[in-house]
């Protein structure tokens, strides 16, 4: 078959808003640049994101960008890497009046400035009280960022592949990234995308679990071809899960309703987060406020007929704040839990929300390997960000808005490598190999030729029920023990999947076959490093993690303060330190301490 070869300066696979903003910084300096995306740029994940953007602007509470890195730092359970979180938080406050500059419309303060609002784990004074720190346009934040760097970008003559599914990346016998393959979603068509330097902004996998706030794309497309590549996954073990979805349904409920004066209640009506977090009560860490959520379900002080929820209320707000604020949130709920907010409070439960791990970066942008001793050596040609990268600036635990602050930082972060690397010559047109296709054709062609194979949906259905049941908000030791037995069983399922029903053809069934295939990739890599970690640190929590005044909260530094690194070829793992050491010789290391609320 022969495949047609299409050439740019530089490919990026996603077009959220880590992959608009690497796009804009590309464009705007004369690259030529594609973007592949499965949906219409407005469409992608980002435009989901309700609560806002974090910068130490202190236009409603003084604040400053050291609280905002020791927050952080905190919240990541101390795994995250200080270089790179000083480097966010630095540049924060940049990369959000430059969006502003774009046209983005943040709600506003009485004296014109960005409005500010309190979240999750955010506080003055290295943990003191609640900081405003979320730059928030009502509850759409992140629909309005999409739509300010896609106009951008059109302006900047980005093009654009809309509904193109990358394949498989194409490296080179030294292991050079020289660009994807790629279907057409609508014909079938495969083509290569051959490139100086290829970008991955292809966002987090949380399909893999059955109940999720993500949506149908969320299919960890850029993870999965990394690892199917040979690139290992960095602290797959770390999912967040989101305190407040719509029970029954997983839709989110921005922390934003809690930054607004939301209160968790369970079934007698009581504020049980004082009992968790008596300082930053229902803003504490998202994994604090999920894991108090589900002890009070489980010692049945849940709420509904069925007590698998508890209740986020709003009443004690004016209509005139909920509908000015919340407006969206207010349809949300009335649209799926049939609840006005305004009347009553809404059903919420703990759901899959966020990937803390992903394509090892630095805070450059550069996906890093170890090799010859050094944990970090740059892959030639190939970038990643956004939540498909692990930088790592979230650790075992995302503070809420610090992931569109992530988007913003390290998108860009990663278009003035490209730009830089470009402009001194480093990029070059490798030559393609003969067989660059052969990998995606064999994948199709075994799609819709094989009889007697497993149906896709099944497989998949199995494989979120698989991850729901064995790692979730709770860890236990022989549960996740079998969890590995059965993903892997799932996993070799997943390899015997063919199209069935023909007919299906365009645009679904074979994307989601497809699909299927990155996210056995991602579960696979969470369960075997879930089971690995013997501790519990940040969203990772086991029931036989020991506490002790040296192990504070079950967590174990001496053996666990790690980065995990998981290989698909093998199924192995192996590890890596973690970076202690901020970027600036003049800042102090956020140290060690036991994790409080």
């Amino acid at each position: 078959m022969k495949v047609a070869k299409r050439t740019f300066d530089a490919v990026i696979v996603g077009a959220g808003g880590a992959g608009l903003r690497a796009a804009l910084q590309l464009s705007e300096a004369g690259m030529k640049t594609a973007v592949l995306t499965k949906v219409f740029p407005t469409r992608s994940h980002t435009v989901a994101a309700q609560g806002g953007v974090a910068a130490s602007l202190g236009n409603s509470t003084e604040d400053n960008w050291h609280w905002h890195m020791y927050d952080t730092v905190k919240g990541s359970d101390w795994l995250g890497d200080q270089d790179a979180i000083e480097f966010m938080v630095k540049k924060a406050n940049e990369v959000v009046v430059e969006l502003e500059h774009y046209g983005m419309p943040f709600d506003r303060t009485d004296n014109g400035k960005i409005y500010q609002r309190p979240f999750g784990g955010h506080s003055q004074n290295y943990g003191q009280t609640p900081v405003s720190r979320s730059c928030a346009a009502a509850d759409r934040t992140g629909h309005a960022m999409l739509h300010a760097l896609y106009q951008r970008n059109v302006r900047a003559n980005t093009q654009f592949f809309v509904e193109w599914m990358a394949m498989d990346l194409i490296r080179n016998a030294d292991g050079d990234v020289l660009g994807v393959t790629a279907m057409e979603m609508e014909t079938g068509e495969v083509s290569i995308f051959h490139a100086k330097a290829t970008i991955f902004a292809t966002g987090g996998a949380g399909r893999i679990y059955y109940s999720s706030t993500n949506a149908f794309i969320n299919t960890g497309d850029g993870v999965g071809m990394a690892a199917r590549a040979g690139i290992p996954l960095e602290d797959m073990e770390f999912w967040q899960f989101h305190p407040t979805g719509v029970a029954g349904a997983g839709v989110l409920i921005t922390e934003g309703v809690r930054g607004e004066g939301g209160i968790l209640r369970n079934v007698s009506g009581e504020r049980f987060m004082e009992r968790y977090a008596p300082n930053l009560k229902d803003l504490a860490s998202r994994d604090v406020v999920s894991r108090a959520m589900t002890t009070e379900i489980n010692e049945g002080r849940g709420c509904g007929s069925g007590k698998d929820h508890v209740l986020l209320d709003i009443t004690h707000l004016s209509p005139e704040t909920i509908n000015k604020r919340l407006p969206g949130i207010r349809e949300i709920s009335i649209q799926f839990a049939g609840v006005d907010p305004i009347k009553a409070p809404i059903p919420v439960v703990p759901t899959c929300h966020y990937q803390m791990g992903g394509i090892p970066t630095n805070y450059k942008g550069q996906v890093v390997v170890p090799k010859d001793g050094n944990p970090n050596v740059p892959i030639p040609g190939f970038y990643a960000a956004g939540e498909c990268a692990c930088a790592s600036v979230h650790g075992a635990n995302r503070l809420g808005t610090n992931s569109l602050l992530d988007l913003l930082v390290f998108g860009k972060a990663a278009g003035e490598t490209v730009v830089s690397d470009f402009q001194s010559g480093q990029l070059s047109l490798k030559p393609l190999p003969d067989d660059a296709a052969d990998v995606s054709l064999a994948r199709i062609a075994r799609l819709e030729t094989q009889t007697g194979g497993e149906d896709v949906h099944e497989v998949r259905l199995e494989m979120q029920r698989t991850m729901q049941k064995h790692a979730g908000v709770f860890r236990f030791a022989d549960i996740m023990k079998e969890g590995v037995t059965k993903i892997m069983e799932v996993a070799e399922r997943a390899k015997r999947t063919q199209i069935k029903d023909k007919s299906k053809v365009w645009n679904t069934a074979r994307t989601e076959a497809l699909e299927l295939d990155n996210l056995i990739e991602v579960a696979k890599a969470t369960m075997v490093s879930a089971e690995a970690r013997k501790e519990s640190r940040g969203a990772h929590v086991r029931d036989d993690a020991i506490d002790c005044a040296e192990t504070p909260n079950g967590r174990d530094d001496a053996n666990w303060l790690k980065h995990t690194l998981w290989y698909s070829e093998g199924n192995r793992l192996d590890y890596k330190p973690v970076n202690l050491q901020p970027m600036s010789a003049d800042v102090e290391p956020i140290a060690l301490a036991k994790r409080t609320y």
